[in-house]
């Protein structure tokens, strides 16, 4: 086994990626109690909620209210989801500081969509870069399906590589690969970190893995052989992909953070915590979550005096 990192940081996305999911609604209070809940627990980048139309995707409609109720909280990103202009202006009447957009790699399905190919998606994102600056925000960008998709399965390299370039060209430089479909394979995972890594240095990387066929967790291991320190997880493993026949939801956030204690890689994040807001979680949305740390309890636990 190649080296693994001494410390990682993981993003928690439970509050959007797994909510927007959810039949359920939780009020405005439960989700800042839960964000409250998250910052408690030690994370430092957490994804709040999304700024798309609330038709759309009503389980976000209230992310400005949630952003308005806790303020700006120092050394803690807190950002969302972006679908256009409209999402930058959201998030400068609401107090927002950390903005995300995202493109599909499926050219097929760019093309579907929004009769778009994904390099003319990002060409576009010009004017939320600039009303970004200009509002003093931060701005990144994802790449969802970068390994495969449903529509052509394997996505060539050089069409990832297309993306990153397109998003370089309008000044965005935190990138995210989104394995939303589930597809990606651990060793063309590392190949493809290997190389955007070393191919793009001036890039800050974000891998974010959906458990649907049960490779998330070797799949952040091969990434962070190649040299990836920065994750997505979801609390209880919360979440799926609305336009994915079958996706699962994202790793478990608690399932990562196990395997980094046991493997004495340094995350910040109190694991007992995380667990205790995923309890929480399973009983507000009244049914079983995807975690296997929830169900087995840590490996710790077990351990008799």
């Amino acid at each position: 086994m190649n080296h693994l990192p001494s410390a990682i940081t993981l993003c928690e996305v439970g509050l959007r990626d797994g909510l927007q999911n959810e039949k359920t609604l939780l009020p405005t209070a439960t989700k800042v109690e839960l964000l409250q809940g998250l910052i408690d627990a030690g994370f430092k980048v957490i994804e709040v909620g999304s700024f798309m139309h609330p038709k759309a995707v009503p389980q976000m409609a209230d992310t400005d209210e949630v952003y308005q109720a806790v303020g700006e909280v120092p050394g803690v990103e807190l950002r969302a989801l972006i679908p256009n202009l409209r999402g930058v202006k959201r998030a400068v009447d609401c107090g927002c500081k950390k903005v995300k957009l995202n493109v599909s790699a499926s050219r097929q399905h760019n093309l579907k969509n929004l009769n778009m190919t994904p390099e003319q998606s990002v060409a576009g994102f010009a004017d939320c870069v600039k009303a970004a600056e200009e509002n003093g925000i931060a701005i990144s960008g994802s790449i969802s399906m970068p390994f495969a998709s449903p529509w052509e399965g394997r996505i060539p390299l050089a069409d990832v590589e297309s993306i990153i370039e397109a998003y370089l060209k309008v000044g965005i430089t935190e990138i995210s690969l989104s394995d939303a479909s589930g597809m990606g394979v651990p060793n063309q995972v590392y190949q493809m970190c290997a190389h955007v890594r070393e191919r793009y240095p001036q890039v800050s990387w974000w891998l974010h893995f959906h458990n649907t066929r049960g490779l998330a967790m070797a799949n952040i291991m091969a990434a962070m052989e190649a040299g990836m320190t920065q994750f997505d997880g979801s609390f209880g493993g919360l979440g799926g992909c609305p336009f994915v026949p079958g996706a699962a939801g994202n790793i478990s956030t608690e399932d990562v953070l196990n395997l980094c204690d046991e493997s004495g890689i340094v995350t910040g994040i109190d694991i007992v915590k995380v667990m205790a807001l995923s309890r929480r979680m399973r009983e507000l949305l009244g049914h079983d979550l995807d975690s296997c740390v929830l169900r087995a309890g840590r490996a710790k636990d077990l351990i008799l005096d």
